[in-house]
């Protein structure tokens, strides 16, 4: 057997042994093959003594088959292992040529929707399900009811990136054309469109710190010295920040990094004044007396 037809038979087998019931049109759409071929190498994976499993129009390699548990474990993940995976590749510093790499792999074995149930409940998982869709197929959707600050609209973009647990999605707005990022909870519904990018050249994610805060543009220096236990409460919470963290005497903690704003930053060390002291950060310092003087005026 020649080696591309080695390569469509384990890309079929990946497919028939994921998470998420295919029909033979969804395989010859997703696997550019025809549906001839497909059935072709449906009869070979019987032949080769697994055993084919139909309900409905979907069809699946049954996990019974013999030898399907061997090889099972090396091509599969449970849901809870790939979300444990997803999380550790995520805290990757994003500077890191290798958390692209981890990110394709994972998501090569396993299928990106399937991911995304473990992770998106409720209204939100058939809008994060309609994106993923777009990334992959590279087309334009509308963002309808888009809920932002002062305005409920339609929004026209080009989506390309999740950030974490599938919180936000940076897509390129077609009307101001710029990157910008949406939450995807205050989406109302996602329409995928037949247009395909036409400003990939264009898409970048943003700067986002280690708050999850994301930058306009500006970024601020900030130094704290943090005690154990805060040190303890940041990793825990933001465990991006565990990078930007060196030791000093006495058990204390410098943090020195760049943020994108006060916000995600100053409501950590309001919670913790205690045990944070804030070093050369004289915009973090106005910060927390304004929202302190708001909290007491309330």
């Amino acid at each position: 057997m020649d080696q591309p037809k080695i390569e469509r038979l384990l890309r079929l087998m990946k497919m028939l042994t994921a998470n998420v019931d295919y029909t033979v049109d969804d395989l010859a759409k997703r696997l550019d093959m025809s549906r001839r071929t497909i059935y072709r190498y449906i009869d070979t994976f019987r032949e080769a003594g697994f055993v084919i499993k139909k309900r409905g129009d979907c069809i699946r390699l049954d996990k019974e088959s013999p030898h399907f548990k061997e090889i099972s474990q090396l091509v599969h993940f449970t849901e809870e292992e790939a979300v444990i995976l997803r999380r550790a590749i995520e805290s990757i510093d994003d500077t890191n040529l290798l958390k692209t790499n981890l990110k394709r792999k994972l998501y090569s074995v396993y299928d990106s929707k399937a991911l995304a149930n473990t992770v998106v409940k409720g209204a939100a998982a058939s809008n994060v399900h309609t994106l993923i869709e777009a990334i992959e197929e590279r087309r334009r959707v509308v963002l309808h009811d888009y809920h932002s600050a002062h305005t409920v609209r339609d929004r026209h973009v080009e989506p390309f990136a999740f950030t974490t647990n599938y919180v936000n999605i940076w897509c390129f707005d077609l009307e101001d054309c710029r990157n910008k990022i949406f939450k995807t909870a205050r989406i109302g519904s996602v329409e995928l469109t037949d247009e395909i990018w036409q400003a990939e050249g264009q898409h970048e994610e943003g700067f986002m710190d280690v708050f999850r805060m994301i930058s306009g543009g500006t970024r601020t220096r900030v130094q704290l010295l943090l005690t154990s236990l805060a040190r303890n409460l940041l990793i825990e919470e933001y465990p991006l920040a565990e990078q930007h963290l060196t030791p000093r005497e006495e058990g204390a903690w410098l943090f020195d990094a760049e943020v994108s704003n006060m916000q995600g930053v100053g409501r950590f060390v309001a919670g913790l004044l205690d045990n944070i002291t804030i070093i050369d950060s004289p915009e973090l310092k106005s910060y927390i007396e304004e929202y302190l003087h708001r909290f007491i005026d309330k």
